[in-house]
């Protein structure tokens, strides 16, 4: 259900989103007939609705399913069965999704309709950011935007990233002009497949164009600290290229260098000059606003586990504004910011409810409800989820949802995995706060590791040790995101079998088979993870710290004192208490890090 307006015209855009928030409930109905309609005699629908279309029995009979339960009908479209499978419309590429089934990512369906969705939901942030600040006509976007790898199917169907098939599109290359949708990199520069080359030759682009810079950002925050990195490394090379006018040598992607020279276009001493003052002074906490001093905000993603970022974001920003503008993933685009200038931990998210149709499980919290401490030692909230949806017009402030969507591409009452808290109303439509990942603990750029996942590759490489006589006892984690990139730290407290030997002595003799053991989990976790190690250099390499006898004992009191309960706790296996951290780091013993990065190449299915 897609409804046409000028997106240069930043009132009509408005009046579109009062309406759409307005009418929230009748568009949700409306949607959900389209969609069943359009698809009642697909083979996945007729086998419980027996082609008709009614809301009740569509509830009724139609199954709440995860990625599993759809997996095979998905599977024998990329094998090279027809989409009437599941979707009347022609599927024409399979989105990968950061999450991941047994080690390779999630094939989510999508049709030519479906970047036009997508195109029309873009569309929809530029009134918002118009709204709240001003003069945005009046300058450039340095978006630092990149493309990842694809999968070849059986079928012929591409398999890619979300992100990567709207770069590749005619929408987004033909994408309606106005100033806000000018970027200072060069199209070729953002779909060049080498990300080294890609970062470089945008960076050196936002550069020349710094005095027309307004805003800058990535998609993810981590992507964005990436660029920084990238310019700390190559700041001196980057201001000789502008010294000389020239583009460096080993950058060898024709279109990179075509479209980049067109920009550079002459030397520019007095520019290189500036850049190198500023890069080469005592301290970069500030840099964004001095290298590009018209820069208004930073627009990246700072909620769910990326807001792991925002004290990093916050040095390098100058006190620059960070704004999430919308929650989107590769089964749907959800929800759009309506308040973009809102703190980090406050923002909030509008459900635009011609996307899909929306259903809620509600969560809840044992143990008398949720508290904060509980969440960050424990890393859950010790929820459970009960199996009857509610609408979206029907959640309840304050109250904690798992998101289900039937989607126009053929997901139906699929479990997205996101736990949402309801914290307020924008006309009928209900605002949503990002709350977690089910069932995630790590995540460090697009890489997604549940406990699950830990524990499997915990468990192939503690093997490593059994046969020297040691014990792994306990085990904890966290993302660490003070240097970039950052990396996985795993807390390991051992145990000599039958034997005096201290954890000094052990750390001694086995700094190799501890190294090993790194390894041995980087190579033992998915395929995003891996990809993002090997590929993509978005993740360091993972470090396994091992601490002194009673350490988990201690963090167990820790929690008790907190809260928790002796006779349910468990040991947390992601750490998010500062002060938990603080227990488990000062009783360290050892720090090894894996010296190999993990076996990884592109997924090709039926290969």
């Amino acid at each position: 259900m897609l409804l046409g307006y000028d997106p240069n015209d930043n009132e009509a855009g408005l009046k579109l989103l009062e309406d759409l928030t307005r009418d929230a409930n009748q568009i949700q109905g409306q949607v959900l007939k389209e969609i069943l309609t359009q698809n009642a005699q697909t083979e996945y629908l007729s086998g419980f609705l027996d082609g008709r279309v009614d809301k009740e029995l569509f509830k009724k009979k139609v199954p709440v399913v995860n990625y599993e339960d759809i997996k095979p009908y998905i599977e024998r479209i990329a094998n090279g069965e027809q989409s009437e499978i599941i979707s009347s419309q022609p599927i024409t590429e399979l989105l990968t999704s950061s999450g991941t089934s047994g080690g390779q990512p999630k094939l989510m369906p999508s049709t030519a309709k479906d970047l036009d969705r997508k195109t029309f939901f873009y569309n929809l942030l530029v009134p918002v950011m118009n709204k709240y600040i001003d003069g945005l006509d009046q300058g450039k976007g340095m978006y630092l935007l990149f493309i990842k790898p694809e999968i070849s199917t059986p079928s012929g169907l591409r398999a890619r990233p979300v992100l990567t098939s709207y770069y590749k599109s005619d929408n987004f290359r033909n994408r309606p002009y106005n100033r806000y949708n000018v970027y200072t990199s060069p199209d070729e520069t953002i779909l060049c497949s080498d990300s080294k080359q890609s970062m470089y030759c945008q960076l050196l682009c936002g550069l020349v164009q710094r005095d027309e810079v307004l805003r800058v950002g990535a998609v993810f925050a981590s992507a964005f600290l990436r660029a920084i990195k990238c310019l700390e490394d190559h700041w001196k090379e980057l201001c000789l290229n502008i010294r000389t006018g020239q583009i460096s040598d080993w950058i060898a992607d024709p279109g990179c260098r075509s479209s980049v020279s067109s920009v550079l276009r002459k030397p520019d001493p007095d520019l290189a000059d500036l850049i190198d003052k500023e890069c080469g002074g005592e301290s970069w906490e500030g840099i964004i606003k001095k290298i590009w001093p018209r820069t208004k905000y930073i627009e990246v993603i700072v909620t769910g586990s990326m807001a792991q970022y925002i004290p990093t974001l916050e040095f390098y920003s100058g006190g620059l504004p960070l704004i999430s503008t919308m929650y989107a993933s590769s089964e749907c685009y959800f929800g759009i910011n309506f308040k973009p200038l809102s703190k980090p931990a406050d923002v909030s998210y509008t459900l635009l409810p011609n996307m899909a149709y929306f259903e809620f499980l509600p969560v809840e919290k044992s143990h008398g409800g949720k508290t904060t401490q509980e969440v960050q030692c424990n890393g859950n909230s010790g929820s459970h989820l009960v199996e009857k949806t509610v609408d979206l017009v029907d959640v309840k402030l304050g109250q904690y949802y798992e998101l289900i969507v039937t989607t126009f591409t053929g997901l139906y009452r699929y479990r997205v995995g996101d736990i949402l808290m309801v914290t307020g109303f924008y006309n009928n439509a209900p605002q949503f706060r990002f709350v977690q990942r089910q069932n995630v603990v790590l995540s460090i750029d697009t890489d997604k590791t549940s406990e699950e996942d830990l524990l499997k590759a915990v468990t192939e490489a503690k093997k490593l040790l059994e046969p020297l006589g040691f014990l792994l006892t306990e085990y904890t984690s966290y993302p660490d995101a003070s240097s970039l990139p950052g990396h996985y730290v795993l807390f390991w407290e051992l145990k000599a079998k039958g034997s005096n030997i201290t954890i000094d002595e052990l750390m001694g003799l086995e700094s190799e088979i501890m190294e090993e053991c790194c390894s041995r989990v980087e190579e033992s976790l998915d395929y995003v993870y891996r990809r993002c190690r090997a590929k993509d250099k978005s993740i360091g390499s993972l470090e396994i710290r091992v601490v002194r006898h009673g350490t988990f004992d201690a963090l167990m009191d820790y929690c008790v004192s907190q809260g928790s309960s002796v006779n349910q706790y468990k040991t947390p296996r992601c750490i998010k208490s500062e002060d938990a951290l603080k227990i488990l780091d000062s009783r360290v013993a050892g720090r090894f890090f894996s010296k190999k990065v993990p076996f990884w190449e592109p997924y090709k299915m039926g290969g």
